[in-house]
């Protein structure tokens, strides 16, 4: 009969073989925060952009810092600056604008965690359109991170 020694994941107990299950190539653990949904209102040129995201705050150790919209061409269109975490209210909705778009034009809406930089789970679409889930990569226009408006403290 096998023991311990023949399985290295049974020596370590439940919690730390889940954890070397997860952390397999080929396996991602859950993301830090995603965009949940996106809704706008208002007119041309000047809408308001309601997002809903779902993260894993903790704390202002480990939250997210802001929301933002970013044009195909990975230039920022608008940044929502959070003060402080939203771990007691999952998943949340904030609201921010105006957003200087047109109707038709497709943009990226996307989280940022303080800790982890930009979450891969985002939102795509169109105020005309609607928006969708989309999986942008954490590189795209990572540069951005860097650009005001920027959290002071949470």
């Amino acid at each position: 009969m096998p023991t311990r020694s023949h399985f290295p994941a049974l020596a370590l107990g439940a919690a730390a073989a889940f954890v070397l299950v997860m952390r397999q190539p080929g396996r991602s653990a859950a993301p830090d925060a995603s965009i949940k949904a996106v809704h706008a209102s208002g007119s041309s040129g000047a809408y308001t952009f309601d997002v809903t995201i779902s993260s894993n705050d903790t704390g202002c150790a480990h939250y997210v810092d802001w929301w933002e919209v970013v044009d195909e061409h990975g230039a920022l269109v608008y940044r929502r600056v959070l003060l402080h975490d939203h771990a007691d209210e999952q998943p949340f909705s904030r609201d921010g604008g105006p957003v200087p778009l047109k109707a038709g034009q497709v943009v990226t809406v996307r989280a940022h965690v303080n800790t982890s930089g930009y979450a891969t789970p985002a939102m795509r679409g169109s105020v005309q359109d609607g928006f969708h889930a989309a999986d942008v990569p954490a590189s795209f226009a990572a540069d951005l991170a860097k650009k005001p408006p920027l959290p002071d403290v949470c």
